[in-house]
C-alpha cells in the first residue's frame, strides 16, 4: 500500500507526468533546432520496409517559406496497391510560396487490407495535425509519374492530363480501332493513304538514283572494267609466248656471234628465268597422261565433281595469289645479281638460284591445279546428264553467297574486280583445253555444241560478276564512280604511269595458264603432221611454229595498240573531266 500511496499520479492518457514532461521539453527543443525548412520523419511503414529490405520509391523534400503555426503539421496519405503517398505540409500555408513533401513508399502486402490501411492513415493524419484551417490553399491532385528504373520523375501532372478520352481525342495520328466494327474499320484502311505503309516508307530522289545504279550504271562500268582486264591478262599471256622467246634468242645469238661473255641486265635475266620456268612446266606436264586423269574425274559421281571443280578452283586462287610474290621475288634477285659487285657476286647467285627453283617448283604446282580444272569442266561438258548446267548453277551460286553479304571496303571491292578478270582468262584456257580435246577424240559433229556450251559458260560468269558487284556496291554503299576510278589506274597501269598505291595494280602471273595451252596444244600439231621422213616432219614443224608465232605476234600487236589507245583516251576523258569540275 506504501508503494501505491507514493506512486505519480498518472496523465489522464495513462502516462507519467513527468516522463510526459520530458517528452514535451525534448519535442521543444527538436522544433527549436529545425530550420527554415523542416523535414519530416519516416514513419513506421517506412521503417519497416527498410527492416525489411523493400524499396522506397521515392521521396520529395520540399521546403516551405511560410511560417509554422504552433508545430502543426498537415499530412495526407494515401495508400493503394502497394504503395503509400504521404504529403505534408505546415498548417499555415497562408504565404505565398509554400511547398510540402511528398513522399512514396513500396509496402508489400498492403494490397488485402489496402483500405483499412488508407482510413488509418488517413485518421492518424487528423489526430496529429489537428484540424485543417478553412484559411488554408488546398493542394491540387497530383500525379507521380515513375521511370522505369524504380525513380520518379520530378515531374508533377494533374489528373486531368491522364484523361484517356481526351488524349486520344487531341492526338490526329492516334488511330483508335478498339469498338469499332469490322466494316467501319476496312472503310478507315482503304481511304487512309497507302496499302503498304505500315512496311514500307516513301522513298527518296537518293533512293531513286541507288535503284538506278545498281540496275543500270553500275553493271555496264563492271563490265568494262573486268573486261579491259581481260585483254591486259591476254596482252601479257602474249607477251610470254612472243616477246620473251624473241629476247631470249636474240640474247643467245648476240653471244654466240660475239663470242663475248658480257653480264647480262635485268630484264635479260627476268626473261631468262621465265624461260626455264615455261620450258619445265611444259615438259614436266608432257608426262602427264590426260586420259587417265579424264576418266578418273568422269568416273565420279555428279555431286563430286562440283565438290572437285570448287577445290581446283579455290587453289586457283590461292596459287595466283601467292604466284605473284613468288615471280616478284625472283626479279628482285635478279635486280641484285645484274647490279652487285664483285665481292657480293656469290650471295647474289646463290639467293637467285633458290628463287628460280622456287618459282619453277610453285609453277609446276599451279600447272598441275589449271589442268586438273580444265579437266573437270571438260567432264561436265562432256556428259550429257546436264552436269554443266548444274556445275555452274552451284558453284556461281555459291560464290554470290560467299561474297554479297559480306562487309567490303572500296580496296577489297577493287583487288575482287581484279580477280574476276584473271578468273575469267583462266576459264578461257580451259575452254581452249575443251576445244583440243573435242578436235582430238570427238567423232561426231561437236563444233556447235561446244560453241553453246561456252556461250553458256561465259553468259553465267558475266551475270554473276555483274550481280555480285552490283550487290556489294548496293550493300557497301560504293557508287558507281568508284568503278570508273578502277579503270582509270587500269589505264596508267597499261601506260606505265606510276600511282601512288602500287599494290591496286592487276597481278597476273601467265606462267601456268602457258604451260597449259602449250601442253594441251602440241598432240593437236602432231595429229596434223604429215606422214613423212624425219627430215620432212622437222620442217613441218619449223613452218606450223612459224606459222603460230607469227599469228600470236599479229595478235599481240592488235591487243597492245588497242589498249593503249583506249588507255590514253580514258586517261585525257578523266583529266579533262577533273579540271572541268575545278
Amino acid at each position: 500500500m506504501a508503494l501505491s500511496s507514493s506512486a505519480p499520479p498518472s496523465s489522464p492518457n495513462g502516462g507519467n507526468p513527468s516522463r510526459q514532461k520530458r517528452k514535451m521539453k525534448k519535442h521543444k527543443r527538436k522544433k527549436d533546432s529545425t530550420t527554415e525548412y523542416p523535414i519530416t520523419a519516416e514513419d513506421a511503414v517506412v521503417k519497416h520496409r527498410r527492416s525489411s529490405g523493400g524499396n522506397v520509391s521515392a521521396v520529395w523534400n520540399l521546403g516551405n517559406n511560410g511560417i509554422r503555426d504552433n508545430g502543426n503539421v498537415n499530412r495526407i496519405s494515401y495508400v493503394g496497391g502497394a504503395s503509400v503517398v504521404v504529403l505534408e505540409d505546415s498548417s499555415v500555408c497562408q504565404n505565398v510560396g509554400g511547398f510540402g513533401e511528398l513522399r512514396q513508399r513500396n509496402v508489400n502486402g498492403a494490397v488485402a487490407g489496402g483500405g483499412d490501411e488508407m482510413e488509418t492513415t488517413v485518421a492518424k493524419a487528423g489526430e496529429s495535425g489537428g484540424e485543417v484551417s478553412s484559411s488554408k490553399e488546398p493542394f491540387p491532385s497530383v500525379l507521380l509519374q515513375p521511370m522505369a528504373n524504380g525513380n520518379v520523375v520530378n515531374t508533377f501532372q494533374t489528373a486531368a492530363s491522364w484523361d484517356w478520352k481526351r488524349v486520344i481525342a487531341e492526338d490526329p495520328n492516334y488511330v483508335y480501332t478498339v469498338g469499332k466494327s469490322p466494316m467501319k474499320y476496312f472503310l478507315e484502311e482503304m481511304h487512309h493513304g497507302n496499302s503498304l505503309r505500315n512496311t514500307t516508307t516513301l522513298g527518296s530522289e537518293k533512293e531513286r538514283e541507288r535503284v538506278y545504279d545498281t540496275i543500270f550504271r553500275l553493271p555496264w562500268r563492271c563490265e568494262v572494267l573486268i573486261s579491259v582486264g581481260f585483254f591486259i591478262c591476254f596482252d601479257s599471256f602474249l607477251s610470254l609466248l612472243t616477246i620473251m622467246p624473241a629476247r631470249v634468242l636474240i640474247t643467245a645469238w648476240r653471244l654466240l656471234t660475239t663470242r663475248q661473255f658480257k653480264w647480262p641486265s635485268a630484264a635479260e635475266l627476268c626473261d631468262f628465268g621465265c624461260f626455264l620456268v615455261l620450258a619445265c612446266g611444259v615438259i614436266v606436264l608432257g608426262q602427264t597422261d590426260i586420259s587417265l586423269i579424264y576418266h578418273m574425274i568422269r568416273g565420279q559421281a555428279t555431286i563430286k565433281l562440283y565438290v572437285v571443280y570448287n577445290v581446283w578452283e579455290i587453289f586457283d586462287k590461292l596459287c595466283q595469289s601467292f604466284g605473284g610474290d613468288v615471280l616478284e621475288t625472283l626479279f628482285n634477285s635478279a635486280e641484285g645479281l645484274a647490279n652487285c659487285s664483285q665481292e657480293n657476286m656469290r650471295f647474289w647467285i646463290r639467293r637467285f638460284v633458290s628463287d628460280q627453283a622456287l618459282a619453277m617448283a610453285f609453277s609446276i604446282l599451279h600447272s598441275f591445279i589449271l589442268l586438273a580444272q580444265a579437266i573437270t569442266l571438260s567432264t561436265c561438258i562432256v556428259a550429257r546428264n546436264n552436269a554443266l548446267f548444274a556445275l555452274l548453277v552451284s558453284n556461281n551460286f555459291a560464290e554470290i553467297k560467299s561474297n554479297v553479304f559480306k562487309r567490303f571496303s572500296k580496296d577489297n571491292i577493287h583487288s575482287l574486280a581484279y580477280s574476276d578478270s584473271v578468273e575469267r582468262f583462266h576459264i578461257s584456257a580451259c575452254l581452249l583445253f575443251v576445244l583440243a580435246q573435242n578436235i582430238l577424240e570427238a567423232e561426231s559433229p561437236w563444233f556447235e555444241s561446244f560453241l553453246f556450251d561456252a556461250f553458256v559458260v561465259f553468259v553465267c560468269e558475266i551475270l554473276i560478276d555483274i550481280i555480285k558487284h552490283s550487290f556489294l556496291a548496293k550493300f557497301n554503299d560504293i557508287k558507281p564512280i568508284a568503278y570508273s576510278e578502277f579503270l582509270e589506274d587500269l589505264c596508267k597501269q597499261t601506260l606505265n604511269i606510276q600511282t601512288e598505291d602500287c599494290k591496286k595494280n592487276l597481278t597476273f602471273v601467265p606462267l601456268a595458264p602457258a604451260c597449259v595451252v602449250i601442253r594441251v596444244l602440241t598432240p593437236v600439231y602432231a595429229a596434223h603432221l604429215p606422214c613423212s621422213p624425219l627430215a620432212w616432219r622437222f620442217f613441218w614443224i619449223l613452218v606450223l611454229i612459224s606459222m603460230t608465232y607469227i599469228m600470236l605476234t599479229s595478235l599481240k600487236v592488235m591487243v597492245g595498240v588497242g589498249l593503249q589507245k583506249h588507255a590514253t583516251w580514258y586517261v585525257n576523258r578523266c583529266r579533262k573531266r577533273k579540271q572541268h569540275l575545278d
